[in-house]
């Protein structure tokens, strides 16, 4: 099976029936890596890419792993050098991978569940509203949100909507989660159990790009703590 067959029989929502795709060539990955993301590159100095285009939208498929252990990610292509308020991890993120819309065999990560990974739709969610919204979560314990939500932005939202947010300058992580069961993870200072966390092995967006990195790499993951670098 080709790498594209493999991730229609594993995400076979992805694709409504009648659509039209064309899927092309897989090739040998051939973007290099960035030096802030070591595992990440050398992921993807591991894998083939298949350029695929439904409609009028075009993706990379990125796969890597055994003939019989094919696993990978849908992304849309890389963003170059556009510029938008984030961390500047990100931004070297982007000039590999535009970010992940699906995932397919993965292995259990910080990134499972999350139908965005690091994509710009997501960089675009209105978190200040979406926190203000939820600003009962701490009224009820008599506290004050402890952080600046303008200074954040979002780089992973889970099926739920539970959101991964990233400060943009410091790059500290934050799970905003009021619907969860984790384990690895620790209320920040100030907040109730079930809204801003820290994640145990992933302080801030480098790290949890990293941490999910390895475990895809190696096709090994641990219970929503990730792996250890």
């Amino acid at each position: 099976m080709s790498d594209w067959e493999n991730f229609l029989a594993e995400v076979p929502w992805f694709l409504p029936v009648g659509e039209a795709v064309t899927a092309g060539t897989e090739r040998p990955w051939h973007r290099g890596g960035v030096a802030e993301l070591p595992e990440l590159s050398r992921l993807l100095e591991a894998s083939t890419v298949t350029p695929i285009k439904v409609r009028d939208k075009q993706y990379e498929l990125i796969v890597w792993g055994a003939a019989d252990k094919r696993r990978g990610w849908l992304t849309t292509p890389p963003l170059g050098s556009r510029h938008l308020d984030v961390h500047p991890v990100q931004r070297s993120f982007w000039t590999l991978c535009g970010g992940i819309v699906e995932q397919f065999g993965p292995p259990v990560t910080w990134w499972t569940n999350l139908a965005q990974v690091l994509t710009v739709e997501a960089a675009r969610t209105p978190l200040v509203q979406v926190l203000d919204d939820y600003r009962w979560l701490w009224a009820e314990e008599g506290l004050e949100m402890p952080i600046d939500p303008s200074a954040f932005s979002v780089v992973g939202i889970e099926a739920n909507g539970n959101l991964t947010i990233a400060h943009r300058l410091s790059g500290e992580l934050l799970l905003f989660a009021p619907d969860h069961a984790f384990d690895g993870v620790t209320p920040l200072p100030g907040c109730p159990p079930y809204s801003l966390l820290t994640i145990d092995a992933a302080p801030d967006v480098r790290s949890w790009i990293e941490v999910s990195a390895q475990c895809w790499r190696s096709g090994e993951g641990t219970a929503r703590a990730g792996c250890a670098l």
